[in-house]
């Protein structure tokens, strides 16, 4: 192995240079001097995405450990958008004078956890996988408590690190019982040794519980809506995209790879989870008022929509999951950009607090629309076409009893987004959220997101390309 061999890893080099940069930015600033962090790790972070994207070499490491294809750089980089996105929403919230004196943290446990997610994203076995695991979900705990002298914050440290702790043993025991049954860790070696029998069933079913609680599927979310209205919003909408982004890719590529000579086990089990996913999630955000709780529950109804994809094991089926996440990190991040934004300004995290908000702030009610119907996937906007192909996709395996349930369900999700928006533009308000102008940082992460709602959508090359990338990695 020669050192070139190492510029497969670019992308976790890349962001490891970052994170030992603001560290050195944070030894070498002043204590009244840490606004300048701000800018200087928003604009490193932008050079490591941009360079992300120059066309790199594939191949394996550590003796097929660690795999780089062009699916998973596709994957990092669409990862690394969405985090840029975050970085410039949390700015104004980092100036905050209560934030100054940690905002190298926060970036740090950031990028620390993205490289996790990364290394998660290109194992070439179990190993690899959970080390990856750990590491990206550990420094979350740490942001999701990062207001420290708030109760809320401090309440949703603590349930996702006990939540991740009892999911990680759960995961990790799955995995000792599918070592045991095939005498491997290597993705490539258990696809080849792997056959419907009990301990392998028990392993699969352990190892997709320990996934369910990352991607937040039913019945393991019970974590989810108390921690995204405990963190701060700018780790909120962290866990609700990048996170769970991150986890779709991973149990998408170990599905098709690793498990798919058992394919008619383990559908049925997917089939039944994306069912109770969607239904109870967007039953639960009917009844919700604060704005982050009823974006946690239109996240987990989200990650119900995924699994329409992964219940298509081949090419199609991959591409849907990926183009997926890709129109969710702009649909998403638009939404809690609004939300980043008013809070910020006035402090209303409710959606009773939102009542008139188009007479004051039009902009932003527009923007808050826009993502609201592409959550739902209303055409022509990019979350119809991501739900179309994922509802394609299980169609395609033919699942048409599942495809109507979900549409049903799109037409539940739908009467709760409009919720939000007759608060915009209909409800009356004596006293609505005053006329303020955001900061640049917040304005270009907002554009970004409109024009990713609008082009990808649109432009079917995107989709072309994800699937051509999808039937190399597959076959």
């Amino acid at each position: 192995m020669d050192l070139g061999q190492f510029l497969l890893m670019r992308h976790e080099l890349l962001l490891t240079l970052a994170a030992l940069a603001v560290l050195i930015a944070e030894i070498a600033t002043g204590e009244k001097s840490k606004a300048r962090i701000i800018p200087f790790a928003i604009g490193l972070f932008a050079l490591v995405t941009i360079l992300g994207f120059i066309p790199g070499e594939t191949g394996t490491l550590f003796g097929g450990s660690y795999q780089a294809s062009q699916l998973t750089m596709f994957m990092k980089n669409t990862l690394n958008m969405a985090v840029l996105i975050i970085f410039l929403q949390a700015e104004g919230w980092l100036r905050k004078p209560e934030n100054l004196d940690k905002v190298s943290e926060y970036f740090v446990l950031t990028i620390a956890t993205l490289i996790g997610m990364n290394f998660m994203i290109s194992a070439g076995d179990f190993l690899i996988f959970y080390v990856g695991l750990e590491t990206a979900t550990i420094p979350i705990a740490g942001l999701a408590a990062f207001d420290r002298y708030k109760t809320r914050s401090a309440e949703a440290g603590i349930k996702l690190i006990l939540s991740s702790a009892l999911s990680s043993g759960i995961l990790l025991f799955g995995l000792s019982l599918l070592y045991g049954a095939t005498g491997s860790i290597y993705f490539a070696d258990i696809a080849t040794r792997v056959t419907p029998n009990a301990l392998i069933a028990l392993g699969f079913i352990f190892f997709v519980s320990g996934m369910g609680f990352k991607i937040s599927l039913v019945p393991f979310h019970f974590w989810t809506a108390d921690v995204y209205e405990g963190a701060p919003i700018g780790v909120t909408s962290y866990l609700s995209v990048v996170s769970k982004g991150a986890a779709a890719f991973i149990f998408s590529i170990v599905l098709f790879t690793v498990f798919k000579s058992i394919v008619d086990m383990w559908q049925p089990l997917i089939y039944t989870l994306a069912v109770f996913t969607m239904t109870l999630a967007n039953l639960f955000a009917l009844r919700q008022n604060n704005i982050k709780r009823f974006l946690a529950f239109s996240s987990i109804a989200q990650a119900g929509f995924i699994l329409l994809g992964i219940l298509n094991p081949g090419d199609l089926g991959m591409t849907s999951v990926v183009y997926f996440v890709l129109i969710y990190v702009f649909t998403n991040l638009g939404a809690f950009g609004v939300v980043a934004a008013v809070h910020n300004a006035s402090g209303v995290e409710t959606i009773s607090g939102y009542n008139g908000l188009y007479q004051t702030n039009p902009k932003l009610s527009l923007l808050m629309t826009l993502s609201l119907f592409s959550l739902a996937g209303i055409p022509p906007v990019a979350g119809f076409f991501g739900k179309f192909f994922l509802f394609t996709a299980a169609a395609g395996a033919g699942y048409y009893i599942l495809v109507l349930i979900a549409v049903l369900n799109a037409t539940i999700s739908l009467y709760y987004y409009l919720k939000v928006v007759k608060a915009m533009f209909i409800d009356q308000n004596d006293q609505p959220i005053p006329t303020f102008r955001s900061s640049n940082a917040m304005r270009i992460s907002l554009l970004m997101c409109v024009a990713g709602i609008f082009i990808i959508g649109f432009a079917s090359e995107i989709f072309e390309y994800i699937r051509s990338i999808s039937q190399l990695f597959l076959n």
